[in-house]
């Protein structure tokens, strides 16, 4: 049985909810040390900590408190009463759909949808509103039209799976960086590495935390190679990630592309990745014929 509540519990049965427990495992990745259990300090990891499911059931019949009408409710119909039942919730107008920017309380939807002026707007006003919504929809319908266009193109290479792994740096304060072993794809050697926050000095004490990543042709080459790639998460990942084309030319003097942002949602997909043994990402290449 699932709850909303994921509890996890260290060898000597201290409890640490799902968000805790993957941030000292990537809190403990970027300072290069063994997580611990913040209780007993004994060794925690995926392998060695275990769901608390009595602990859950009971947590799930505590009372919480709603975010928007702060009456108290048990967390296992909280979220019902949140999204269908709460009349503070928060709410659009329906008439969003012609620009209207209204959001409110569910109890104050009615009259204001009653007194809306968007419905009463002029035809040109109306079309100016749809023009700006248009132009945001077809900035979302170019990225998709431009994967379907890759997918026709003659030489296309993908990976299964690409694993990042972590490695530190030599110098004096380590950083940790990622790289993957040598792949080939387009039958050309490729290598790809991947860093946190741009290497900042001490990642661990910033809550924002980002990664970037490069791509890198390790194949000699006769003539320059234009490609357009993207990644992807692998196929037995959750981590959520925006798909973004990119665009290089690689050549032999010229090899590898600037880091760019692996376009994952926010912070905690990224310590997500961080608390994972290794990254593992699908990648496609799509070489632009002359």
């Amino acid at each position: 049985m699932e709850f909303p509540f994921m509890s996890l519990q260290c060898t000597n049965g201290h409890l640490m909810c799902a968000g805790c427990f993957i941030h000292l495992l990537a809190d403990a990745r970027l300072k290069e040390e063994q997580a611990t259990c913040p209780n007993c300090r004994c060794e925690i990891s995926k392998s060695l900590c275990c769901r608390n499911l009595a602990v859950e059931k009971a947590v799930s019949e505590l009372p919480s408190e709603c975010g928007f009408c702060v009456q108290q409710f048990p967390r296992s119909i909280l979220e019902r009463h949140q999204k269908e039942e709460c009349q503070d919730r928060v709410t659009q107008c329906k008439y969003k759909r012609i620009g209207c920017p209204w959001q409110g309380p569910f109890h104050e939807l009615t009259a204001h949808e009653a007194e809306c002026g968007h419905p009463t707007k002029t035809g040109n006003e109306l079309m100016e509103i749809l023009d700006e919504m248009d132009q945001t929809h077809k900035k979302e319908m170019q990225l998709y039209n431009s994967i379907f266009s890759l997918l026709s193109f003659e030489k296309i290479g993908y990976t299964v799976e690409v694993q990042f792994r972590p490695y530190r740096t030599d110098d004096f304060i380590t950083r940790l960086y990622y790289e993957t072993p040598r792949f080939t794809v387009l039958n050309q050697t490729w290598v790809m590495k991947a860093r946190v926050n741009d290497s900042e000095r001490n990642p661990n004490l910033s809550c924002k935390r980002t990664l970037s990543f490069q791509l890198i042709l390790k194949s000699k080459i006769n003539s320059p190679m234009e490609c357009s790639f993207l990644l992807l998460k692998g196929p037995y990942d959750d981590v959520k990630i925006n798909p973004v084309i990119y665009h290089y030319v690689f050549s032999n003097e010229s090899n590898e592309t600037d880091y760019m942002p692996l376009p994952i949602i926010d912070s905690v997909e990224c310590n997500k990745l961080l608390a994972a043994k290794n990254i593992n990402l699908r990648l496609f290449i799509f070489q632009i014929q002359k």
